[in-house]
């Protein structure tokens, strides 16, 4: 599972904080997330989901470097489950 971090601005030591902060925050939430929708064969290895994060509105996008057919398997719940919000988000 990789973060692409949207920051506007420089990248100071207090954004790299709340990045670390949020991520933290966010790889349980999503692993969970990803292990309830997806079959037990995708369970040991989430390194092909990609997730847009934008640091000022702390909203997290599914990124289209995700393969489709995994969009496909979690963009449903995905925005309600971890932003709290029906929008749905693939970046």
């Amino acid at each position: 599972m990789k973060f692409n971090w949207v920051i506007s601005g420089d990248a100071n030591p207090t954004i790299k904080k709340t990045c670390i902060d949020l991520e933290y925050r966010l790889r349980p939430r999503i692993t969970k997330f990803l292990l309830s929708r997806l079959d037990s064969e995708h369970l040991d290895d989430f390194s092909c989901f990609y997730f847009d994060v934008d640091i000022k509105n702390q909203w997290v996008w599914i990124s289209e470097k995700t393969p489709h057919d995994y969009i496909e398997k979690i963009k449903t719940d995905f925005d309600n489950e971890i932003n709290g919000s029906a929008l749905f988000s693939v970046a």
